[in-house]
């Protein structure tokens, strides 16, 4: 069965006949033709064909990234394995992320966050409140000083610090200061002076901005080109 002829129906299950093999409750999307899914004896993973590609069962089980897949197994401990079902190490976590630019977010069962990298290794020494994904080289990680950007050998990106911030995209980040929301570049400048209520990432040099209420269509110097 190809995969993009597989539809998945609003309530998680799929509207294409059903493996003879086992009976799925529950569906998420394909990613590189494997789902994860729930039968009647908990989560797993199944090929385009619906059927099994191993045969343990989880608490609950996510998407294939860099060929890896957090899962939670009935303990509440979480790890990733690989596409034959196999641990990819022998670490368990609070909770996993997914894999993204190599490495991934996991939480310890101290609720303290880093990466770890394809191997399951730790790719720095900190511990940090909260991390997020790598994205262009770099991911925000919350720190008791404020957010920042940290490069994936977990040195800091320019030194600034911020009330919130957002990852790269085109080499410009959302970040928030005490007055409100607005875009930096890789030194952690400003792009222009007035800040946002809400603001999203630039879109082919435009981003879409609110202040009061009223949304403006925002160009990358800082120019409200017109209010929506």
């Amino acid at each position: 069965m190809a995969q993009e002829k597989i539809i998945i129906s609003r309530c998680g299950t799929f509207l294409m006949p059903k493996s003879k093999e086992i009976k799925i409750l529950n569906q998420l999307n394909f990613h590189n033709q494997i789902a994860a899914a729930e039968d009647e004896n908990g989560w797993l993973h199944i090929d385009n064909q619906y059927k099994p590609i191993y045969t343990e069962r989880y608490k609950r089980t996510f998407g294939f990234y860099f060929e890896r897949a957090a899962v939670t197994d009935f303990s509440n401990r979480c790890f990733h394995i690989n596409t034959l079902g196999k641990r990819c190490y022998s670490q368990n976590y609070a909770w996993c992320g997914n894999f993204q630019e190599n490495f991934c977010t996991v939480r310890d069962f101290e609720n303290k966050y880093f990466h770890i990298d394809l191997q399951g290794n730790r790719i720095y020494s900190e511990n940090y409140l909260y991390v997020g994904d790598f994205k262009e080289g770099f991911a925000c990680v919350k720190t008791v000083k404020g957010w920042k950007h940290i490069d994936s050998k977990g040195i800091d990106l320019n030194g600034s610090y911020f009330v919130d911030l957002g990852v790269f995209h085109k080499n410009i980040a959302t970040a928030k200061d005490n007055h409100g929301w607005f875009h930096i570049n890789k030194q952690g400048k400003e792009l222009y002076v007035q800040r946002y209520s809400v603001l999203e990432p630039f879109y082919n040099g435009f981003a879409l901005v609110e202040r009061n209420t009223e949304k403006y269509i925002l160009t990358e110097s800082g120019n409200e080109l017109f209010k929506l």
